[in-house]
């Protein structure tokens, strides 16, 4: 098989036995790799009324066809399992080396089953699967795990592991690779925890077969220009990493302030990606064959890492009305460290704020630590507290909605499907706000990331605040990256290419002729796959809705003053465009059309 190793590595922690299978290569094709191959194979095997943190739960880590090529940023991999945040289908993404490295060993999928009686790790050595005792590791932060490992494992392993929250089975804990690349979103990290699994550790020596390498050369070629042409890809991210755009997001007036109270943050240029470019940042952090580098690596006091992102910056900054961009850098170091969620763990912190600003909360529960919106140290101090599950933050590790919802006002919470939204206010950018309502996985900005036309001009400007085709629009941003997401490359390059760029990469790796219409028709058919898992695992339609505020509380100043989220003109737009019905349920006549 060209782009695929064709194996599936199934590993039986209750039983500590392992099983290599045969990929099916008709079903890679049809569902690609990443997080569509892994939905597909997940939803075959596993009841959608499974609790997600039991054993009968499976965890699948897998790679896309371009993961481990010469492709450019083809070192993404997915986790796939049911949420415990939401409920639903949940696959999260990662970079770093690891996926790479999963490639060179020899499989395209790992199916995680049952449950260990005690901590373990598995270590894949090419042909070679060990199942290792963890107990010396279990309890130890990401830093101290990788570092234990690298020192009993071969020279130059890759290392996946979980921290303390894992461990602790928070609803909003990451799986860490790489020290500081994350499968942050959906609390996949608590199903890795529910199991006892530690860590996974990868070491490989193969290669992975090309259909045409010189006609990938060629493309590769091309597609490498567009990314340094752009100005997105080639100046910006380079430069100043995701945080570029806090500025530019906060002059529009999108910028979500003290849990989406306001909607602009007077002091966004002290957490602005050039302040941290001047004061904090150590080197560019990039990911296997990454062109862009967005990544960053800073240093405050005595504590350096990995990060942070601009959601990050957002969700422990100005949506917890924090200007102290050394403390954004520690509350995401210690999210690294014990393993959360950064959009997550920020974003409940601001809703805890809140509910101690309205009385909710009472000083008595806080063992002597503030939760006033704006104090830099608390956002350190919750952060490790949620990691750990100590006093109030054990609540706040199951994340916003259950918080808000145990003192009877989850309205609070700004979420949907119980996953808190990202750092973009949707009352503003009406297709964004389409695009987190109907999101597969809850709230989300990477299932369709409308911010690139509706603020950034990317592939052409659209009104933010207009309704006109952003039906449309969200549907083709959505299939596009259900595709991107599925082959193993970075969701950035989008910002560059178009749909005819992946199908030429694809057809070069894999030996295919699609066209960018194949590309977008598989994308569909991985969407209305998870659309589908999530109706028998009980998510009805009426959950593609976003928080009472962003639907009647106008903006009350800035930019974007008087706006609402006009989802209910838009969301019957949306699944006429789809092909389902005004129910929002995929129509028999689709999922034939979609081969489902």
């Amino acid at each position: 098989m060209y782009g695929y190793q064709g194996k599936v590595l199934r590993i039986n922690l209750t039983t500590s036995t392992y099983a290599v299978e045969a990929l099916d290569e008709t079903v890679a094709k049809k569902f690609i790799g990443g997080r569509g191959l892994g939905t597909k194979m997940y939803a075959d095997e596993v009841s959608p009324d499974v609790d997600a943190l039991s054993p009968e739960n499976k965890l699948l880590v897998v790679t896309g066809p371009l993961t481990g090529t010469p492709t450019p940023t083809g070192g993404r991999y997915m986790v796939v399992t049911k949420s415990p945040l939401t409920g639903t289908i949940a696959s999260s993404n990662s970079g770093g080396y690891w996926g790479p490295e999963l490639k060179f060993a020899g499989y395209d999928v790992i199916i995680v089953e049952g449950k260990s009686e005690e901590p373990v790790y598995i270590m894949i050595e090419d042909d070679k699967i060990e199942f290792r005792p963890a107990t010396h590791l279990w309890g130890k932060i990401v830093s101290e795990t990788t570092k234990a490992l690298e020192a009993e494992t071969p020279e130059k392993s890759r290392i996946l592991t979980i921290g303390p929250a894992g461990e602790k089975m928070s609803h909003i804990a990451a799986i860490m690779n790489d020290y500081s690349r994350a499968a942050g979103r959906s609390g996949v990290g608590a199903v890795m925890g529910s199991k006892n699994l530690k860590a996974i550790v990868v070491k490989g020596s193969k290669k992975v077969d090309l259909a045409d390498a010189e006609a990938l050369k060629a493309v590769v070629k091309e597609c490498m220009q567009k990314i340094k042409d752009n100005g997105v890809t080639g100046q910006g991210l380079p430069t100043y990493g995701t945080a570029v755009l806090v500025n530019i997001i906060n002059e529009n007036g999108v910028f979500p302030t003290n849990n989406f109270q306001t909607s602009q943050f007077d002091k966004a240029e002290e957490i602005s990606g050039e302040t941290l470019a001047e004061k904090y940042l150590v080197k560019k952090d990039p990911c296997y064959r990454c062109p862009i580098a967005c990544g960053r690596y800073c240093k405050v006091d005595d504590i350096e890492g990995g990060g942070p992102e601009y959601e990050t910056i957002w969700a422990f900054g100005g949506d917890c009305g924090v200007s102290d961009m050394g403390a954004v850098i520690k509350a995401n170091f210690w999210c690294n460290e014990m393993g959360l969620d950064t959009i997550s763990a920020g974003a409940t912190i601001a809703a805890a704020m809140e509910l101690y600003q309205k009385g909710y909360i009472k000083d008595e529960e806080l063992n002597g630590l503030s939760l006033e919106f704006g104090n830099a140290e608390a956002v350190v101090e919750w952060t490790k507290r949620m990691g750990m599950r100590e006093g109030l933050g054990d609540k706040m590790a199951e994340g916003s909605y259950r918080l808000t919802d145990s003192y009877g006002v989850p309205e609070l919470s700004m979420s949907v499907k119980k996953q808190e939204l990202p750092a973009y206010d949707p009352r503003a950018i009406q297709g964004q706000g389409l695009q987190y309502a109907t999101s597969n996985r809850g709230g989300c900005h990477v299932r369709g990331y409308l911010i690139s036309p509706e603020i950034l001009g990317l592939p052409e400007k659209l009104d933010r605040f207009s309704l006109e085709g952003k039906a449309t629009w969200v549907k083709v941003f959505q299939d596009l990256t259900a595709f991107i997401d599925s082959s193993g490359l970075c969701l950035f390059t989008s910002f560059a290419m178009g749909a005819g760029d992946y199908a030429s990469m694809i057809n070069a790796v894999i030996g295919t002729d699609w066209t960018a219409e194949d590309v977008l028709m598989a994308g569909e058919r991985i969407w209305n796959i998870e659309r589908l898992y999530n109706l028998e695992a009980g998510i009805d339609p009426s959950q593609d809705t976003l928080p009472k505020r962003l639907l009647e509380d106008g903006i009350a100043e800035g930019p974007s003053k008087g706006n609402v989220a006009r989802l209910s003109e838009l969301l019957p737009q949306y699944y006429s465009e789809r092909g389902w019905g005004s129910d929002g349920i995929p129509t028999e006549d689709r999922k034939a059309l979609l081969g489902l």
